[in-house]
């Protein structure tokens, strides 16, 4: 069994039932921490409705936080919703966030351990990582 992420008749991908229900869950639980909705409607028939207006918003502060965030476990938290939700972004047409810029560290969360500040995420890691990700979501 599986369900469908699409915009209209475009599916965007085609997980496994237990696969899309943690990505949808997981996309409610992360959705407090940027203040916005996930852009992803209930499942209906096996089948959840993209509004792609909210959803790339919803990625872009996402990225955003992740970016912005010196604190490795909150990034590693957040990065595999993440680049799971930029590639359906991508094949939606969709512009995706900035995967590789700086970005101000966030004033929340920080991380402070016996080598003093936590560092930012690598740049080029996302990047990496939505590419191997794309290889594996079947649409």
């Amino acid at each position: 069994m599986s369900q469908y992420f699409q915009v209209g008749p475009q599916v965007l991908w085609n997980p496994s039932n237990n696969v899309a229900e943690l990505f949808v869950r997981t996309g409610d639980a992360l959705s407090p921490l940027v203040g916005l909705p996930t852009g992803v409607g209930p499942n209906v028939n096996d089948d959840y409705e993209i509004d792609l207006d909210a959803f790339g918003a919803f990625v872009s502060a996402l990225a955003d936080r992740y970016r912005s965030s010196t604190h490795l476990i909150l990034r590693s938290l957040i990065e595999g919703h993440l680049v799971t939700a930029i590639v359906m972004l991508g094949r939606a047409g969709r512009a995706v966030p900035d995967l590789d810029g700086a970005a101000a560290p966030h004033p929340r969360d920080v991380s402070v351990g016996p080598d003093g500040f936590g560092r930012q995420a690598e740049p080029g890691r996302l990047r990496a990582l939505v590419a191997e990700h794309a290889r594996s979501m079947p649409c």
